[in-house]
């Protein structure tokens, strides 16, 4: 109930008001039946942007970090994601994984359609990256047809770390529905799992004209924070007056001597 007010009386007429979202392809999203539709990452504002523009309830696996979190903001974000229909999907991989994907195959078992980001985390730059194998697991194992769709400038609404939105437009674009049925009996082969993962990365990279990186988002992420972490403690060096330390033994350290 708070899911359908909340689209058709509150939060939806705002977001047609405001970002004037322009759509492409929604006819591809079957009218009945279960179907996975799976996006491009560019901004925590796409599991508000596209599931409603959709005509049918869509469920999505959001990260389990939206459900766990402390005081008041804490507990309204996860009250949020509770009540707009969205399951925490634990990505720290194993059993907790395995978890999450059986939830979101209950939603495909009795008929839903699930909403997944196979990139598994938002873009740290606006491109794409690759793939991880749950989404193609999920289509193989429950049968059902994989709808890409491509968010467009929700980047531009709200970057990575702020909180309040630009108002601007946004679009998005629903692909043609992939099937592969032509895997029928092979969902535990990984080659066969990266194989359609892949296929599945590819129409959203033609759908959003994204720029492709062979190489998972959370592993640049990593990288990124590493790299800001050492230039926050060079910057804190700069600041104090200090000198870099030689190392021992090296030309220039009073300890060679």
């Amino acid at each position: 109930m708070f899911y359908w007010v909340m689209k058709r009386i509150f939060l939806g007429p705002v977001v047609r008001t405001l970002f004037r979202p322009w759509v492409k392809g929604l006819d591809n999203i079957p009218s009945e039946g279960a179907a996975i539709i799976a996006s491009n990452h560019l901004s925590f504002s796409d599991s508000i942007f596209m599931p409603l523009m959709v005509p049918r309830p869509v469920i999505f696996l959001a990260k389990s970090e939206y459900f766990t979190g402390t005081g008041l903001k804490g507990r309204l974000t996860a009250m949020f994601f509770r009540l707009t229909n969205q399951l925490p999907m634990d990505r720290s991989g194993g059993a907790a994984s395995a978890a999450s994907l059986e939830a979101g195959m209950d939603v495909l078992t009795h008929g839903g359609l699930l909403g997944i980001y196979p990139e598994g985390t938002r873009s740290p730059d606006s491109r794409l990256y690759r793939g991880k194998v749950g989404v193609a697991r999920l289509a193989l194992q429950a049968g059902v047809p994989v709808i890409p769709v491509a968010m467009i400038g929700t980047d531009k609404v709200q970057p990575i770390g702020q909180r309040l939105p630009n108002i601007r437009r946004i679009g998005m674009i629903f692909g043609k529905p992939l099937d592969f049925s032509r895997y029928q009996g092979m969902a535990d082969d990984r080659l066969i799992q990266r194989s359609v993962t892949d296929e599945i990365m590819y129409e959203l990279m033609r759908l959003s004209g994204q720029e492709y990186v062979d190489e998972y988002a959370s592993v640049v992420k990593l990288r990124l924070a590493g790299k800001a972490e050492a230039q926050d403690g060079e910057q804190g060096r700069e600041q104090r007056g200090d000198e870099p330390r030689d190392e021992p033994g090296e030309p220039g350290s009073s300890r060679s001597a």
